[in-house]
């Protein structure tokens, strides 16, 4: 998953080169793992062999599934699941090729053309298939239990089709949903794009160089407070100018989301993202209030404690993600972060370890930062017929070896999942992050175990806590700016003032009084993808960082059997609820306690790192 507050460090082009050469031979994934090219008789024939099945589907199956509840057999809805989930696969790999295509070069006009045409004939096809899903909920009960007990093909997908029954008091008539499904390429997906191609387009100018945007935003890591603030100054300026096209864009998405809330019959703003989620949406708000109430112990004591490093009374908001003083500028290789990572991953479980191999040993990792690139980083489950693929943008610094490590939790996630088949692997937002925020744990863990130098460790604990702040303070702080953006826009449309102001208040409150909001920082909500691409996604960060720091305090205190269960847990996909999937840890989400344990240990790491002051 795309990660937003995991920054990378940029260089002048001779130390760029130096650089180069001390990381080693950087990775790039083999697409063609999926398919042999974009013109190749395989994608072109999947395509055909997927909308001609599509087809049959339709004809044989729509109308008829009240009387296939009462079959078994190849007559039953257990035949028709099978099939129905076939195609998906077809169509998510597909899908997956353009997507991947496209994110490693969003600047070639070929694969912007391949992604736009390739979503669309997706859309296209998935018309014949929407009636499915639509007539098998229209089922009573009585029917959907009877067929369950009688037909063992379709008992297999017993979990999906009770999470599929969720959706059913917000279900339309099948022309207005698939109203919706096509009208969504001319509408959000389509500012969605717009959205990307502004962001690659942006050029930001530091001391008379031009940058893009990954670039730019590390030099708000640097080691030098007026680069800091001179990339913070650029950042702002051309953000400023584009404001009007962000402005509009957000707009666009939460009036977009607010008319599919409002057709759905969902009560909340956020309620369809809860439901998606499966998580209820009294469990997010408690961990949202939680972490509101935390600020004070988290974010504002530890940005206090930083500004007392850096020699200052109050930061400004280009020095939040500066380096300790002393703090030692090692590049680390690939080489060596693949062994890091892989040796943290190994000492927990072998398997795990093999696993996160793979992904080295095979070509499922591109990791070179190259003009037209996604920024960031994120793993692409792709379809359980094939495997994941890990993106990375990689320059050598310790935050880079986490994100590799987050990026491998969830790689090793899907892989697992994958059992599940194409309708039951996808795990829930606020899970899928448990096994990436676990193995960036260990991955942490197993470092610091290793080192003595106390000012080393200070500036591990440091990074470690900041990267906590950004995942948990953070996020939620994004969530309740898309509240309130989302709220406001239903009385009308929104100036650019009036969305800045709402980011400015609730940042303001989260990082704390020991950072200065200067002029300019009003505008760098425009940047964030998640508001656009996946509104209100960004809280399961929170929610999944909270989880594991209390999952990894039962592994820390468990005599045996830890890793099984976490295993079980993460082949599961799916197929059961957070509360299920807790339950054989002893954790229950739905306890107001269980979040304030979580961000107890982030509290811990503060107190350790004061005692080392």
């Amino acid at each position: 998953m795309f990660d937003p507050h995991f920054l990378f460090l940029a260089k002048d082009g001779a130390t760029a080169r130096q650089e180069d050469a001390a990381l080693g031979a950087l990775p790039e994934w083999d697409l063609t793992h999926l398919y042999p090219g974009a013109a190749s008789p395989e994608f072109q024939g999947d395509f055909d062999t997927a909308a001609r099945k599509a087809r049959a589907f339709s004809e044989r199956w729509k109308g008829q599934l009240a009387a296939a509840s009462e079959q078994t057999g190849d007559d039953g809805l257990g035949a028709a699941t099978e099939t129905y989930e076939e195609i998906g696969d077809t169509l998510g790999r597909l899908g997956s090729y353009a997507g991947l295509s496209y994110y490693a070069n969003a600047a070639d006009p070929a694969l912007r053309k391949l992604y736009g045409d390739t979503s669309a004939r997706i859309t296209e096809i998935y018309a014949d298939l929407l009636f499915f899903e639509l007539e098998l909920n229209r089922l009573s009960e009585e029917a959907i239990e009877k067929a369950l007990a009688a037909d063992p093909r379709f008992a297999r997908y017993r979990p999906w089709v009770l999470d599929l029954r969720k959706e059913k008091p917000h279900q339309l008539d099948d022309r207005l949903e698939q109203l919706f499904m096509e009208k969504s390429t001319t509408g959000s997906q389509a500012f969605n794009r717009l959205f990307d191609q502004t962001m690659d387009r942006m050029r930001f100018t530091v001391d008379g160089e031009e940058m893009p945007l990954e670039k730019t935003l590390n030099l708000l890591s640097d080691n030098k407070e007026p680069v800091r603030r001179k990339a913070a100054e650029a950042l702002a300026a051309t953000f400023k100018e584009n404001l009007p096209t962000f402005s509009l864009i957000m707009n666009t998405v939460a009036k977009d989301t607010e008319i599919n809330s409002r057709w759905h019959a969902f009560e909340d703003i956020a309620d369809s993202r809860h439901l998606s989620n499966r998580v209820e949406r009294e469990v997010v708000d408690a961990l949202s209030e939680a972490v509101r109430d935390a600020y004070p112990r988290l974010s504002h004591r530890y940005y206090a404690m930083k500004a007392k490093w850096l020699g200052m009374d109050q930061m400004n908001y280009w020095d939040r993600n500066a380096p300790l003083p002393d703090t030692a500028d090692r590049l680390i290789s690939w080489d060596e972060a693949r062994d890091t990572v892989l040796s943290a991953y190994g000492g927990f479980s072998p398997e795990m370890g093999n696993i996160a191999r793979r992904f080295f040993d095979e070509s499922w990792i591109d990791a070179p930062i190259r003009p037209g690139k996604r920024t960031g980083a994120f793993a692409h489950p792709t379809v359980p017929s094939a495997h994941p693929y890990v993106l990375v943008n990689y320059l050598g610094k310790p935050r880079d070896v986490m994100t590799l490590a987050h990026e491998l939790g969830h790689g090793v996630h899907q892989v697992l999942a994958a059992k599940q088949g194409a309708l039951m692997c996808s795990t829930p937002l606020t899970l899928a992050e448990t096994a990436s925020v676990f193995g960036e744990m260990l991955t942490f863990r197993a470092l610091l175990a290793k080192t003595e130098d106390r000012a080393t460790r200070k500036a591990m604990l440091a990074q470690k806590v900041e990267d906590m702040i950004n995942t948990v303070v953070r996020q939620i702080a994004f969530y309740q700016f898309e509240r309130k953006v989302h709220s406001a826009r239903r009385e009308g449309e929104l100036t650019e003032d009036q969305i800045n102001d709402m980011w400015m208040s609730v940042q303001g409150e989260s990082l704390g009084p020991a950072i200065k909001l200067a002029d300019g920082y009003e505008t760098y909500w425009s940047y964030v993808p998640h508001f656009i691409h996946s509104p209100f996604y960004v809280y399961a960060y929170a929610f999944g960082d909270c989880l594991v720091n209390s999952l990894y305090a039962v592994y820390q205190n468990a005599e045996s059997g830890f890793q099984d269960k976490y295993f079980d847990m993460l082949t599961a996909g799916g197929t059961k609820h957070h509360s299920e999937l807790l339950k054989p840890f002893g954790l229950d989400a739905s306890d107001p306690a269980f979040w304030g344990r979580g961000l107890s240990m982030i509290e811990g790491l503060i107190d350790e790192l004061e005692a080392l002051d």
